[in-house]
């Protein structure tokens, strides 16, 4: 596991080192960041942006340290100048992607919110994932159980799984296995080690 407690999702594929660390892990538990033809770092969690990387452990206070000891513009080897509030831009950043796969999970008919809806994939054992919102109430919450075996993803906010499904807001989800759910359990430990408060743990 990192230090922010995600656990490392991606055991095979390319590995990156943190420049803060200096641990060396699965990409899957870090965050790219590039420098900008003028300078800026940027955070790139699609990993998609030209340039070469710098990459972090998905940890906010290993963020912070590397923004406090001036860690990016020693990788760079320039000058970097770094966005205001950054451990919060990439907590946003990760949470809106994490928003979309959920989205499309849902459009696929892999992922269901809505307690009713919920409890009748956990009792048919279809469920693999269960997510419930971090601000959410317990008494409700702790009806419902992890899937045996399964995953459970607490960090979200209930607007924040609303968005996902088309709604203002929704306090319980779940995800079928295949389709788009392993990418959806890995992003969403990347923002577990991000968030300030990642909420409590799932009900057993």
């Amino acid at each position: 596991m990192t230090r922010g407690g995600a656990e490392k999702t991606r055991a095979d594929g390319p590995e990156r080192k943190c420049i803060v660390t200096g641990e060396v892990q699965p990409k899957g538990g870090l965050i790219r960041f590039v420098v900008s033809p003028d300078g800026l770092a940027v955070p790139d969690v699609l990993e998609k942006l030209p340039g070469r990387g710098i990459w972090i452990s998905a940890d906010r206070a290993v963020i912070e340290t590397a923004v406090k000891k001036k860690a990016f513009a020693r990788a760079a080897r320039q000058p970097v100048e770094l966005p205001e509030g950054l451990p919060d831009l990439v907590e946003g950043a990760v949470a809106r992607h994490l928003v979309e796969l959920l989205g499309l999970a849902r459009k696929s008919g892999g992922a269901v919110a809505g307690y009713e809806k919920v409890k009748d994939w956990l009792d048919k054992e279809k469920a693999v994932v269960l997510i419930q919102a971090s601000d959410g109430s317990g008494r409700g919450k702790s009806k419902l159980s992890t899937p045996y075996g399964g995953r459970f993803i607490g960090w979200l906010r209930a607007e924040e799984i609303g968005q996902a499904f088309g709604r203002q807001h929704a306090v319980h989800a779940a995800l079928a296995a295949g389709g788009l759910t392993k990418r959806v359990v890995e992003e969403a430990q990347r923002l577990k080690g991000l968030r300030a408060d990642p909420g409590g743990q799932g009900p057993a």
